[in-house]
């Protein structure tokens, strides 16, 4: 009897509770205790096994999500054997006298010593218009020219933001931070310049429009995507024939849905570079090659569009605050030597991906010139060669 009494107690004592935790909830629903609604909420949702289950989700999702990219990745690998590589490189004539090589002798050892034949040239508009309503193509002139001599391919970088830093090359006369209404139009003549100059050019194999266009960085003040769009239609009002090229921003997931829509898409691969953000160091990310496989498979299989590898890192990445002058050649071999070029053009093939352009020519001449080490040109004579 004592034991059944005791039972009964301890059922009463928890409906009571029961009870009372159904008050509070029905009080907490009140507008006007949203404090204590809010309270019981949190309550009741932070319970171990609510974690758990949260937790073998997130886990599921993931996996979920890697094993779909994976197999992307394959199919998109798959769809490529057989292909040839189109290897090629990015070429700047500023880049090369920064680095303290003549232009014309960087270029014609790249084509004439290495057999180059694919190029990313640059139209940076500062360059070109160096008083307004006023262009000089006498600097791009000389590169079509001896590129159509040897027989290669050229695609056009187009636009306010192109390849190297500052990255946005706008002339001073111009002031790209105020709304770009006040600009845009000039920045279309230049553009509807250096098109009607060079759609003609039998090397000419497409456009590149601006360069990694939403990424911010470099000294860019104005990401508005119907700029893009604008640009884009300009293009293809002037030129019907040649493809353009649109890029990613960067090395991370994301894919390119909504216009405007390259008919070619871009992607950049790094993979040694400094961290300037947290760790203060240099770091390889952290993809496998199979990622940007999949990035290229999701391109083709939504938008059938083909991808290339348009910025291969092949130099080195220096600290922040510094440049390649400023570091000896020990410091450079941190994130870029010989043997690096060996294994991150391996680790690009892998991708799938076979028009690959890498970054860091003039480098390789620098190097060698300069430098006195040989050793990445020798590389770079031997891939080319195969």
């Amino acid at each position: 009897m004592v034991a059944r009494a005791a039972f009964w107690t301890e059922q009463n004592r928890e409906y009571s509770m029961k009870n009372e935790e159904k008050k509070r909830m029905l009080k907490a629903q009140n507008p006007k205790n949203w404090a204590a609604f809010l309270y019981a909420s949190v309550f009741r949702l932070s319970s171990k096994s609510l974690w758990k289950r949260a937790a073998l989700a997130t886990t599921a999702l993931v996996v979920l999500l890697v094993s779909v990219s994976y197999s992307i990745a394959l199919w998109y690998q798959h769809s490529q054997a057989g292909k040839p590589y189109q290897l090629g490189v990015t070429f700047i004539p500023s880049y090369a006298s920064y680095l303290g090589v003549d232009p014309h002798e960087t270029l014609s050892a790249i084509i004439d010593d290495l057999g180059v034949r694919q190029f990313r040239l640059v139209s940076y508009w500062n360059q070109i218009e160096a008083s307004p309503g006023n262009y000089n193509f006498d600097e791009l002139d000389w590169q079509f020219r001896a590129i159509e001599k040897a027989g290669g391919t050229v695609s056009l970088a187009v636009g306010l933001r192109q390849p190297r830093w500052p990255e946005c090359h706008a002339p001073s006369f111009y002031d790209t931070r105020q709304p770009r209404e006040v600009w845009q139009p000039q920045l279309e003549k230049y553009m509807t310049a250096v098109i009607n100059r060079y759609k003609t050019s039998r090397a000419l194999a497409a456009y590149q429009l601006e360069n990694e266009f939403f990424n911010h960085f470099g000294e860019c003040h104005n990401f508005d995507r119907q700029r893009l769009v604008d640009e884009k239609a300009l293009i293809k009002r002037l030129d019907t024939r040649h493809p353009v090229i649109i890029s990613r921003s960067n090395n991370y997931a994301g894919f390119a849905l909504r216009e405007p829509l390259g008919d070619i898409n871009g992607i950049s691969l790094y993979r040694r570079v400094w961290d300037a953000t947290l760790t203060k160091r240099y770091q390889t990310y952290p993809f496998p090659s199979w990622h940007y496989a999949a990035l290229a498979g999701v391109q083709k299989m939504l938008k059938s569009q083909d991808s290339v590898i348009h910025e291969l890192q092949m130099e080195p990445w220096p600290p922040s605050g510094k440049n390649i002058r400023d570091i000896d050649l020990a410091e450079q071999n941190k994130t870029f030597d010989s043997a690096r070029f060996r294994s991150t053009l391996a680790f690009a093939k892998q991708s799938g991906i076979r028009h690959i352009d890498l970054w860091g020519a003039e480098y390789w001449y620098y190097r060698w010139q300069v430098l006195d080490d040989e050793s990445v040109w020798r590389e770079a004579r031997h891939e080319f060669s195969t």
